[in-house]
């Protein structure tokens, strides 16, 4: 378990995380968010001992990641992939990350196959693509099977088939009872692989939540419905207190549920071709709630120019 408390780093007269409190539970995929430049991987980097607070307390299993006589087998992390010797063999770096924590060398091979990199285990780092680096990177943060696991953007460049790969390992080990830190931008796949949220903005915590719960607090839901006789049903709606918006025969109606909506509906006799909650994305409900944090707001792109020919 990952106890973070009133946690607070300042580079100078910067505050980059402020206080922030929240604990990470084993047995869930915790999903941590935050725009850029929202404290993430300044928080991460005070969990694993390579910042020091300004204030404030985390622990691991409670005790500080620093104290541990053996890092990797009480934390595997993965913060930056790509930190390695370019020289060296996939083998030859997890070999020596090995020896450093007193793990044998039948577990290196165990993840090397685990990752996928069995095959090209004695090949340069430094030839590596960005995918095959992330792969590497996730092998060292198992290799000490550690029962607490941190990973900070794992499925940056890698394809399909492998940010599939990631969120079935982020959750197996979660169900095997360990405690699992996952950040990443891709909201789509955070939504696939998080049981729990802890969303932060300008170094503060907005939310700590179950996935659900983040969903109905910040997500938009309305009824969507589809009639030859939209109109007609429009006014009933709203004669039942509902909010409705029309464009032709779809009607998106919020203040009444599906089911009412369709109980009026028959009631009335009128006939209806579609009938459904129509929910907004975690992606939407995250750019909802971080709107006022994001510190690096790009400007809208200009409409495109349309030239006339004469």
């Amino acid at each position: 378990m990952i106890v973070a408390t009133d946690l607070t780093k300042r580079y100078g007269d910067r505050v980059a995380v402020d206080g922030v409190s929240f604990t990470v539970r084993p047995g869930h995929v915790t999903g941590f968010l935050g725009p850029n430049g929202a404290g993430k991987s300044t928080t991460m980097r005070m969990v694993i001992g390579l910042d020091r607070p300004t204030s404030g307390t985390v622990t691991v299993d409670g005790a500080r990641y620093a104290d541990s006589p053996a890092p990797l087998r009480a934390v595997g992390a993965l913060l930056e992939a790509r930190a390695l010797h370019p020289g060296r063999t996939a083998r030859a770096h997890l070999r020596w990350l090995a020896a450093s924590n007193g793990i044998p060398d039948s577990r290196v091979e165990e993840v090397l196959g685990l990752v996928g990199l069995g095959a090209v285990a004695g090949q340069r780092v430094g030839r590596f693509s960005l995918g095959m680096g992330q792969r590497l990177g996730i092998a060292a943060a198992l290799l000490g099977d550690p029962p607490v696991v941190v990973l900070d953007e794992p499925v940056n460049g890698l394809d399909p088939e492998g940010i599939r790969w990631v969120r079935t390992l982020a959750r197996s080990l979660a169900a095997e009872g360990r405690t699992v830190l996952v950040s990443s931008h891709l909201m789509s796949e955070m939504a696939l692989t998080a049981d729990h949220l802890v969303v932060i903005g300008r170094g503060r915590v907005l939310a700590d939540c179950p996935m659900p719960q983040f969903i109905a607090e910040h997500a938009a839901s309305f009824v969507r419905v589809r009639s030859p006789r939209a109109g007609q049903l429009a006014e009933l709606l709203r004669r039942s207190g509902a909010d409705v918006t029309r464009d032709g025969d779809e009607l998106h109606v919020q203040g009444v549920d599906a089911a009412t909506t369709g109980e009026l509906a028959a009631g009335a006799g009128l006939a209806l071709h579609e009938l459904g909650l129509v929910t907004s994305s975690l992606e939407e409900a995250f750019m909802t709630l971080t709107a006022g944090s994001v510190e690096y707001a790009a400007a809208r792109p200009a409409a495109p120019r349309t030239e006339v020919t004469r």
